[in-house]
């Protein structure tokens, strides 16, 4: 099996890089990035890939060099996209050439190829937001340019679906440990100053829920999906719904002198959770003490 990761080099690239480099199945795998955020985390370490995955540095909108790597695999993992946290609404015209026809042209590219397989990481902003918990089968409403920008990939994945087997995995917030970290996203953020600084800052009351999912959780059910223990459809993955203040009462726990800075705390933001049954990859689980031993082991993963 030959397997192509568009935006491979990334955080959740890394991870599902690690992962298939223990699958026997697999016969090569192009890692397939235009290393924008200067990430190389992956490229470089003692830790190493074999000789089955190669680097191919090209960006999403390059057709020639994108039909090229379709033309080249069986099983495509569709994860470049410009990413932001969910609510976040700048760079309009950036989402939408580099997650709208970024996708669109990696569609085009699979129609013309022997592709069996598209796994299409899209995300839960394309909900919007609300005080009702958003479930799969419920009309798309979303608020940012980013939500709608994942929301027109789906389109361009759903006309694929009868003649290839297609998933649409709506992925909520990623934390957790690797080497290729995101430290934007809020868990890793807040990790990351508290570590450092002793010190985060809270925009508004902190009750604002946001759906959450481990890197871990994410990596394992892509390879499941790989494997075959999926049918093909749209999905859910998240594990939990934490408010803010939930997390910032682990975090307190692990770092007891934390200080915390809230900006605006008067302001309601906007909320969002989604429904962990019907049509969820991830198991659900709202237990801080799980969110408390991930983020411990997390922890020691700093140097100092």
């Amino acid at each position: 099996m030959k397997v192509l990761i568009t935006g491979g080099a990334g955080y959740l690239g890394t991870a599902l890089c690690e992962a298939l480099a223990n699958e026997k199945s697999i016969k090569e795998v192009i890692i397939y990035d235009n290393l924008s955020r200067q990430n190389y985390n992956l490229l470089i370490g003692k830790s190493k890939l074999d000789e089955r995955f190669k680097l191919v540095e090209a960006d999403i909108l390059d057709s020639r060099n994108l039909r090229k790597a379709v033309n080249a695999v069986d099983v495509v993992f569709h994860f470049a996209a410009k990413v932001t946290t969910p609510f976040a609404d700048q760079n309009a015209h950036l989402f939408e050439q580099v997650n709208h026809w970024g996708t669109a042209e990696l569609t085009y590219a699979i129609e013309e190829s022997k592709v069996q397989k598209l796994i299409y990481m899209s995300s839960v902003s394309v909900y919007g937001s609300g005080d009702d918990v958003k479930a799969i089968d419920q009309s798309l409403n979303p608020k940012t340019f980013y939500g709608i920008s994942k929301m027109r990939g789906e389109e361009h994945v759903s006309r694929l679906q009868d003649k290839y087997e297609t998933y649409i995995v709506r992925c909520g917030n990623v934390y957790g440990y690797n080497k290729s970290m995101r430290f934007d996203a809020v868990i890793n953020k807040f990790l990351f100053e508290a570590n450092f600084h002793g010190k985060i800052n809270i925009h508004g009351n902190g009750e604002q829920h946001r759906p959450f999912v481990h890197i871990d959780t994410v990596t394992r059910q892509m390879i499941s999906i790989l494997n075959g223990e999926h049918q093909s459809g749209t999905f859910n993955l998240i594990e939990h719904n934490y408010s803010v203040n939930n997390i910032v009462e682990v975090l307190q726990e692990l770092y007891p002198d934390l200080e915390m800075i809230f900006i605006n705390n008067n302001m309601k933001f906007r909320e969002l959770k989604v429904d962990a049954g019907k049509g969820n990859m991830g198991q659900s689980d709202q237990r801080l003490s799980l969110l408390r031993e991930r983020l411990f082991a997390f922890k020691h993963e700093f140097t100092f």
